[in-house]
């Protein structure tokens, strides 16, 4: 049977995106620690429904002690609430022009010239949901991934996140340090000196039994600081890490009675805002997303053939949202005046 060009580069196009949805989850997650993480640990959940619902226990029951025929109390306790999320979604394009295709005919030749695009679509894929963890869900009309500078903010009394306001609810707050106020006995700024005991003094402080944050997300700055204070030893035995396994740069913290991960997030193109550390218990982080949108296919089969144009286009597409179920052992350490 004779095969045109059209139906050869058609099937060369299914084949090969059917082929690399599994392989685009991990190019995403194994590109950024925070999502390397939360899959690692399964904490990437399917949905369904218009909204993503994560569950909250709002409030505890009190414990009594008792004797004899004291009466028990019994009062009516709202402990569960929800938080909501509105998913999101981002799709980025792979197509070729008929001329590409004509000049490239038979399967064979058509796979160096695919392969070139599909590299290119995997690079704005990663760095789109890159910029997505970062953000605060305000760019491109709302419509972007609400990432951690919305779920760990630097105010941390105002706004909505999750469909709770923040100023009316205190249970609903992670906690920012601002190192240049926030522990003056010890310093005002990031140093190699500072930066352990800085560390030591949060860490300390938003940890309750064997809940603390296990995750350090360090900008270049933050990160040599607390290089230069470790030993050459502990660097080297932490290449073994699981983040340091996946190339990153990783050292772990041993501290306050806790011990986390240490991953730099920065260099060329980063999003990582300056002079940051993030402090994530991620536990209580979840990658939310559709079942039948994880970095699939937009439209079935071969694609879709603009009226209009001479050409063939398929997209590859996401949607979902990361959630919060627990603020409580999240925090952001920040120095808003580097030179003070």
């Amino acid at each position: 049977m004779a095969i045109n060009p059209v139906t050869a580069y058609q099937q060369v196009l299914s084949m090969a995106l059917e082929e690399r949805s599994p392989a685009w989850q991990d190019l995403v997650s194994n590109g950024n620690a925070l999502l390397a993480t939360l899959r690692r640990k399964g904490l990437w959940e399917s949905y369904s429904g218009p909204r993503i619902r994560e569950t909250l226990q709002i409030a505890k029951q009190d414990a009594q002690w008792y004797s004899g025929y004291d009466f028990l109390d019994n009062p009516p306790i709202e402990l569960f609430n929800d938080a909501y999320y509105t998913p999101k979604m981002v799709a980025v394009p792979i197509s070729l022009t008929m001329e590409e295709i004509l000049n490239n005919q038979g399967a064979n030749q058509l796979k160096p010239v695919l392969k070139s695009y599909m590299s290119a679509a995997e690079s704005s894929l990663e760095d789109a949901m890159d910029q997505g963890i970062h953000s605060d869900g305000t760019a491109n009309g709302g419509k972007q991934m609400t990432g951690l500078a919305a779920a760990v903010p630097i105010v941390t009394n105002s706004g909505t996140y999750g469909g709770i306001d923040r100023s009316a609810n205190a249970i609903w707050r992670t906690t920012t340090y601002d190192v240049n106020s926030a522990f003056t006995t010890i310093g005002t700024q990031v140093s190699s000196t500072t930066i352990r005991p800085f560390l030591n003094r949060i860490m300390t402080a938003r940890s309750r039994g064997r809940r603390h944050a296990d995750l350090l997300i360090m900008s270049p700055e933050h990160y040599e600081a607390y290089d230069a204070a470790t030993l050459a030893i502990q660097r080297t035995t932490n290449t073994s890490s699981e983040l340091g396994k996946l190339g990153f740069s990783a050292l772990e913290y041993i501290g306050g009675g806790k011990r986390a991960e240490i991953v730099m997030d920065g260099g060329i193109g980063s999003n990582m805002p300056a002079n940051t550390t993030y402090g994530l218990d991620t536990d209580s982080l979840r990658l939310r997303y559709n079942p039948s949108r994880n970095f699939d296919k937009l439209f079935e089969g071969d694609g879709q053939k603009p009226l209009n144009q001479d050409a063939l286009a398929q997209f590859i597409g996401w949607m979902g949202e990361l959630t919060m179920t627990n603020p409580l052992f999240n925090w952001r350490m920040y120095d808003s005046n580097p030179a003070a």
